[in-house]
């Protein structure tokens, strides 16, 4: 059975990443990609499904994790009979089309038997592969796939249960480096000879000079590294696509039916996206980012999608996994995303808001005029359509909810702005558009105010004519549309406060109205009550914003992290892990905090900035 999700780390190499335990097992690995199928998928059923652990053979008495400072280095620390080991995981940052993924067992004291056991699972835990082994070396290959384990001990190949094993005993002052690397299984392995210790100097590096460009030196820096690190590891570096997620249907619900996949690329997380790693200080990154979104939109508006594949891939096809148990048993186990075409109006105001607000803050991006131009035009003929909304319902859809003609109006407004500040020497049909697109504006904010403010329920509600609450109503200063203390927005926090919230934490909405159509119920969504956390700071709020922040890093993991999802009553992180959209909220409101409680002026999103002045 896979561990509590509290008990992983994270380790990756630019490509994919590695989900290892406290109890030194590794249970989630795709390969070559972070949404390749995995060839260790014990996080999803058990040890049938695949694992590789690396544990002392004996009695244990304690078990702490760390990073090394500033890095993605994970060490795990063992106190047990005969000693204390150290084991040391990562991957090297991916240069080639083999994946490596290192694990040094340290001795600190004493003398430890070390029992190591790979079980590999080819294709999501079903395929077993084939097995050579030699002394020091095993080659495990399945189809296209293939791994090879170096090993400073003697290996043990079970042919009958397809693994391979090792026993040993690691001494106080012993290193002992071991090395599992992907490569295609056509070509040739000639060695691939790894010097670990190298190799872990040379990461370390390299993790240790990107963060030293982080611009954030306040009272949450160790957090705002954690999540600037975890958002870099869940970027793929060859395109530039950040996916959500690096898991698949970990469940909204521990024994439920809410189980997605999340390793592709959401457009409504852009926007957030790019401004936290903006404000951070990492402008190449959201150049990358801010390419990959103009090659993967490319193309008639009405085909844009609301999410891609991490090279911009479009046919994302949902399937479920049979054989797959699930995570504590909540199935059904799904590769892919059904949602991908859904019609969600919210993804042209994220396109154009990105768009503009990489321009403003200095990050260049080819201006295609034709693109701004397709992209409102397409608004401007669709917005009063409903949609399926930002939480992508598969149930009673096609309402028109808050959230969507909001970013309805985020497109037009940005349009506009574009026009007006960097429209100078821009074809005359973009100029033309200018007087059209401003009464666009106006009768789009007009409708919102006359249709989405509920006076029953004194809130933004979810949809026009709707009395339920919904939390992605939050974002309406973050887009510049109101300010956080308006009236209408400071009723709404208190209704939402009190009728959307289990002790103190989010909820997305309210699961009992049945408007998604699925079975069951979820738990408080991290990113909205980080969202609350900036409507408080806004609003001048200020201590209650910094209590619930407080709380909301208390419910991190030993090692930082963030899933998607808390539930107060089991004090369990839960959902997909860890979830890039937890960790922007994080750093967007570290840095709104610090400048509020410091009396500067955040720099907001420029577009908000202009809004609210």
């Amino acid at each position: 059975m896979a561990s509590p999700l509290e008990h992983y780390g994270l380790i990756g190499d630019s490509e994919t990443v590695a989900l290892i335990s406290r109890t030194g097992s590794l249970d989630w690995l795709c390969l070559p990609r972070i949404d390749s199928d995995a060839c260790f998928a014990k996080l999803l059923g058990n040890d049938n499904h695949g694992y590789w652990t690396i544990r002392p053979a004996t009695d244990v008495h304690s078990v702490t994790q760390r990073y090394r400072p500033d890095t993605l280095i994970l060490e795990t620390e063992v106190r047990c009979d005969g000693g204390r080991i150290r084991l040391i995981d990562f991957m090297p940052l991916c240069a080639t089309a083999e994946h490596d993924i290192i694990r040094i067992v340290e001795g600190v004291d004493g003398a430890v038997p070390i029992h190591a056991d790979l079980k590999a699972r080819f294709g999501y835990g079903k395929t077993i592969p084939w097995i050579r082994c030699n002394a020091h070396r095993a080659l495990l290959t399945s189809g296209p796939d293939a791994l090879a384990l170096s090993s400073p001990v003697p290996l043990r190949p079970d042919y009958e249960g397809a693994r391979v094993e090792a026993d040993f005993v690691v001494r106080a002052g012993e290193r002992l480096p071991f090395t599992l690397s992907f490569y295609p299984s056509h070509e040739q392995h000639l060695g691939h000879d790894v010097d670990a210790e190298k190799e872990l100097a040379a990461t370390e590096a390299f993790w240790r000079g990107w963060v030293g460009n982080c611009r954030y030196h306040g009272p949450y820096r160790d957090a705002v590294v954690r999540s600037l690190i975890t958002l870099k590891a869940l970027t793929h570096a060859p395109t530039g696509g950040i996916v959500a997620a690096p898991t698949t249907s970990l469940p909204e619900e521990l024994g439920g039916v809410r189980n997605w996949d999340y390793r592709y690329c959401w457009l409504r997380d852009s926007t957030l996206t790019l401004d936290a790693l903006m404000i951070g200080g990492y402008q190449e990154e959201a150049r990358a980012w801010i390419d990959w979104l103009v090659r993967a939109t490319a193309g008639a508006p009405a085909e844009a999608q609301i999410m891609y594949g991490v090279a911009g891939e479009h046919r994302l096809t949902e399937i479920e996994l049979p054989w797959l148990p699930g995570y504590e048993g909540s199935t059904p186990v799904r590769i892919g995303n059904g949602a991908y075409d859904q019609f969600q109006l919210d993804i042209y105001g994220e396109t154009l808001n990105t768009l503009y607000e990489a321009r403003v803050n200095g990050v260049e991006h080819a201006l295609d005029w034709d693109r701004v131009i397709v992209l409102v035009d397409f608004v401007e003929k669709n917005w009063q359509r409903p949609d399926e909304g930002i939480w992508e319902i598969r149930g009673q859809s096609h309402l028109h909810f808050t959230h969507s003609k909001l970013m309805a109006w985020v497109a037009v407004d940005r349009g506009v702005k574009f026009i007006e500040r960097f429209g100078k020497g821009a074809p005359s049909k973009v100029e033309r558009r200018l007087f059209r697109w401003r009464a666009l504006r106006e009768e789009i904010r007009a409708d919102i105010l006359a249709r989405a403010f509920n006076p029953r329920i004194r809130a933004f509600a979810q949809s026009y004519g709707s009395d339920a609450l919904d939390a992605s109503v939050l974002l309406i200063p973050h887009m510049g549309f109101l300010p956080a203390d308006d009236p209408r927005m400071l009723s709404t926090v208190a209704a939402i406060e009190k009728g959307l919230t289990s002790d103190g934490f989010v909820y997305r909405y309210a699961t009992e109205t049945g408007v998604d159509g699925l079975a069951g119920h979820e738990a408080t969504f991290l990113i909205c009550s980080f969202w609350l956390v900036d409507n408080l700071a806004m609003a001048g709020r200020l201590d209650d914003a910094e209590a619930l922040f407080d709380r909301l890093l208390s419910v991190r993991n030993d090692l930082g992290l963030l899933a998607e999802e808390y539930h107060p009553g089991l004090q369990r992180q839960i959902g997909n892990f860890p979830q890039a959209f937890s960790h922007v909220g994080i750093i967007d409101s570290a840095f709104r905090l610090e400048a509020k409680r410091a009396g500067r002026t955040r720099s907001f999103p420029a577009a908000m900035a202009d809004a609210v002045a």
